[in-house]
């Protein structure tokens, strides 16, 4: 024993060498086991056995009979305890490492919510930040009644220049002008 409670126990050596399992090969075949013990299949086989064992000793000849009848079939009845035995542990052990599925499962589907639930607020604040800018943005209805006016200011200064055109005597307008190729031409229009 340790003199002093923070230093370690010194480990003794035992007589026999440790037996070091693979955990998930072991849990792996126990887990096929049990799932193998819960079938409609093995409680056939099982049935069959234990009536196959009942029959021949009972109805075969006593010289080849291994377990007496008379002894309340001591032997099946010490083969079924040995199977009952084996199968708790194996179906404890399969029922373990389920769990252990079970809650990676869980923990997998925690974060996953968690990630669709950040997700899902992250996309609230851009629709909510996108309906704010788009009440800012010129609409349809909007565009086309600025054009609208624009198009009205731009009739209004034509038929200004027009009436103004018509007011001024053609003998005060200016005179055409000849290109090079002899055409003659006004400078207002074509």
């Amino acid at each position: 024993m340790a003199d002093r409670l923070d230093t370690p126990k010194v480990a003794r050596r035992s007589l026999l060498p440790k037996v070091r399992l693979d955990q998930d090969a072991f849990g792996k075949v126990s887990e096929g086991i049990a799932r193998f013990m819960g079938t409609p299949r093995f409680l056939v086989w099982l049935s069959l056995f234990c009536l196959a064992w009942i029959a021949w000793n009972t109805w075969a000849p006593t010289s080849v009979q291994f377990d007496k009848a008379a002894l309340g079939f001591t032997a099946l009845t010490l083969m079924l305890s040995l199977q009952a035995s084996y199968a708790a542990p194996l179906i404890l052990l399969a029922q373990n490492r389920q769990t252990d599925r079970d809650r990676v499962t869980l923990e997998q589907d925690r974060q996953r919510a968690e990630r669709n639930l950040a997700d899902t607020e992250y996309l609230a604040r851009e629709m909510a930040a996108l309906r704010i800018a788009l009440n800012e943005v010129a609409t349809r209805d909007f565009v086309r009644s600025e054009l609208r006016n624009l198009l009205e200011e731009l009739a209004a200064e034509r038929e200004a220049e027009r009436a103004e055109r018509e007011a001024v005597p053609i003998d005060a307008r200016p005179a055409p002008t000849q290109d090079d190729s002899g055409d003659a031409r006004r400078d207002g229009g074509a």
